[in-house]
């Protein structure tokens, strides 16, 4: 596992009060940021054709954040130029009929990225100690039990070649209400609000809390989490690409060697 600040530790008690939604790290302005962001992104475009190529590894993506957080943003930026044959995004929504009929693992399973490939989920599987556990929606005797299931898992597809990095993009309870209003007051964001997001806030403490229990206990070596700050768009797409690089970089990826007697191959 790389190392970064940002990262909690496996088995660490979270209190996302101590955690600063506006850092900018080493930078003094979005400006001073765009060009190593640049270069990472142009890294990530390598690193993808090489693990598509290599088809021995898989990368999967794991984004949460308070509504308004920058899930969506942080996908369109940091992947921009990644081949899209080799990357899928699976957005889960409430689950469907045929869904709640399994156990809560059982769509998103379905949906892990094959060797090669990068899946990218925005939500996922900790919806089931999220939103379930803060409106009620199941016992605390049945979600409580889900971060082992969650750690298994994760551990699973971790022994299976899956590389595994989720990534909570925090904010403030001011930044999102801002974001909120934007929604509200741009007709070309119309579309992206909902009169539930404003009641949605009224459960923020209880959200903060059911976070800080998920990144505490499921923070591992193997599937780490990272605490974004995210209040400055520029700088969590630079944490985000940072990291993915970073990672990529430690498998020491190669193109397959070419087929035997390639070498005398003419073509007509």
């Amino acid at each position: 596992m790389i190392d970064s600040p940002y990262i909690v530790k496996p088995d660490t008690k979270v209190r996302l009060d101590d955690w600063e939604t506006d850092d900018t790290g080493k930078f003094k302005s979005k400006q001073d940021a765009a060009s190593v962001i640049d270069k990472n992104l142009e890294k990530l475009q390598k690193l993808q054709a090489l693990l598509y190529a290599e088809a021995r590894h898989s990368l999967l993506i794991v984004l949460q954040a308070m509504d308004a957080g920058g899930k969506d943003g942080a996908i369109s930026h940091v992947f921009s130029g990644v081949n899209p044959q080799g990357c899928d995004v699976t957005s889960f929504k409430v689950p469907s009929t045929i869904e709640k009929a399994h156990d809560f693992l059982w769509r998103i399973h379905r949906a892990t990225p094959s060797r090669g490939m990068i899946g990218i989920f925005n939500r996922s599987h900790y919806e089931s100690v999220l939103v379930e556990r803060v409106k009620d929606l199941v016992p605390e005797k049945v979600w409580s039990k889900r971060y082992d299931s969650i750690n298994n898992f994760e551990r699973m597809l971790h022994d299976e070649g899956t590389i595994i990095l989720k990534f909570f993009l925090h904010i403030s309870k001011d930044e999102q209400k801002r974001r909120l209003e934007s929604r509200l007051s741009d007709p070309d964001k119309n579309w992206k609000f909902s009169a539930s997001d404003a009641q949605e806030r009224r459960y923020w403490d209880d959200y903060q809390s059911a976070f800080e229990d998920l990144l505490g206990k499921c923070s591992t070596k193997h599937a780490p989490w990272v605490i974004v700050p995210a209040d400055k768009k520029w700088f969590r797409n630079w944490v985000l690409s940072d990291i993915i690089v970073r990672t990529l970089e430690e498998l020491d990826m190669h193109y397959p060697k070419a087929a035997p007697g390639i070498e005398n191959t003419k073509i007509d």
